[in-house]
């Protein structure tokens, strides 16, 4: 898919591929999705989160951790 996106793939697949996302609803989602993905990766900038928000966030992704993995 990343070949698809970054218009590295032979054009008669990317016509294919072009052809079903015409008709299939999830699959241009889906693709509209990693393709705004890939452009916000590459050309956005960093953003600084709100100290309490950032705090929240660090705070929410411990808890995942520590549930999934253990006390670090």
């Amino acid at each position: 898919m990343a070949d698809f996106i970054d218009g590295e793939m032979p054009s008669e697949l990317c016509d294919e591929i072009e052809k079903h996302i015409g008709q299939c609803n999830n699959c241009r989602i889906m693709v509209d999705t990693m393709r705004q993905t890939v452009h916000l990766c590459r050309e956005g900038k960093e953003e600084k989160l709100p100290p309490a928000i950032e705090a929240k966030l660090i705070g929410l992704l411990k808890a995942r951790w520590d549930k999934k993995f253990g006390h670090s």
